[in-house]
């Protein structure tokens, strides 16, 4: 009795009552090979702490550290005809659709949204490359539209975050049309007047680079972004030369002119409401919260009736 109270029982309990540790408690940078609480890794916005590494981030997660206490809402974009080719390689292409959208909990490779950035109402679009590779086919071409239609209406300027492999090849030659539809949305935001600012993640690569990625008014790279239509790869077998040290990143191609500034994610949020205030004619954003004039006004005239009370007429 005594082997089954003291060993059998506890051996059964311990099976059942044990604690399943999470795998995903810790992140290793991809740069330095530091180990990564996942906590402080979300709050730092996937940037590691030690070296700076930018890591992938979704446009979601991104909106909520964009927009006013984390608040915004999404945008609706139009549902494209769903495998117009009946495209098939290992998988058939809705297929790969449902798995993406399981995976990343999205319905396609772009999320739209609208709020307010630093008291500056805006439209934001973000690409999520974990979604089948950022790839642009006929959702994203309806989303940037979508996006820019909403900005015209409202009159409010539109960000925009790229991060993609290229057009989608499931998609073919309606894929590549997407390139002039989002040129003539990019258009519209032009005659309305109204700035249109492109921050370049990474990856942005092939017919993205190609269209509305590089057609912003203001053009942002978050540091170390890989930015080009072709890899480097494929131009060294090309042209069968060495590339320079860094080519086709951020900073390269901001010392080259294709960009006006490599910012850091953390500090992208100020310096976007500050360019967004110029642009717009706003005044500077005020960064604390100061009483009203009202109940000062009110405060200091009950501080000088104490100190020096009103006078009584002598009888």
């Amino acid at each position: 009795m005594n082997w089954i109270t003291n060993y059998v029982r506890p051996k059964i309990g311990s099976l059942f009552n044990r604690r399943e540790v999470p795998e995903n408690l810790w992140t290793k940078c991809d740069e330095c090979g530091s180990m990564l609480f996942h906590r402080e890794l979300a709050e730092n916005l996937q940037v590691c702490s030690k070296c700076g590494h930018h890591m992938a981030i979704t446009p979601r997660a991104r909106f909520e550290a964009l927009f006013d206490g984390g608040a915004f809402n999404t945008v609706p974009v139009e549902q494209p005809t769903t495998d117009p080719l009946h495209f098939r390689d290992q998988k058939k292409y809705p297929d790969r659709l449902r798995a993406a959208q399981r995976k990343t909990g999205e319905a396609e490779a772009m999320l739209v949204a609208e709020g307010e950035m630093g008291g500056v109402p805006i439209v934001a679009a973000g690409q999520d490359f974990s979604f089948m590779g950022g790839s642009m086919g006929m959702y994203v071409g309806n989303a940037i539209l979508a996006a820019a239609t909403r900005a015209v209406e409202l009159k409010r300027p539109l960000i925009l975050f790229s991060a993609a492999g290229g057009a989608r090849m499931q998609e073919g030659i309606l894929s590549l049309m997407q390139m002039p539809r989002t040129t003539v949305a990019v258009e519209m935001l032009r005659e309305a007047g109204l700035p249109y600012i492109v921050v370049l993640t990474h990856p942005t690569t092939g017919g993205v680079t190609a269209s509305y990625a590089m057609l912003g008014d203001v053009q942002i790279a978050e540091p170390n972004a890989l930015i080009c239509f072709a890899g480097p790869r494929v131009i060294e077998q090309t042209i069968r030369e060495k590339l320079p040290e860094g080519f086709q990143r951020a900073e390269y191609l901001l010392d080259h002119g294709m960009l006006d500034r490599v910012t850091d994610r953390r500090a992208l949020k100020d310096e976007l409401t500050v360019v967004l205030r110029m642009l717009t004619h706003m005044p500077a954003q005020v960064r604390g919260d100061l009483p009203a004039p009202a109940a000062t006004s009110e405060a200091a005239t009950e501080g000088a009736s104490a100190t020096h009370p009103p006078a009584t007429a002598e009888s």
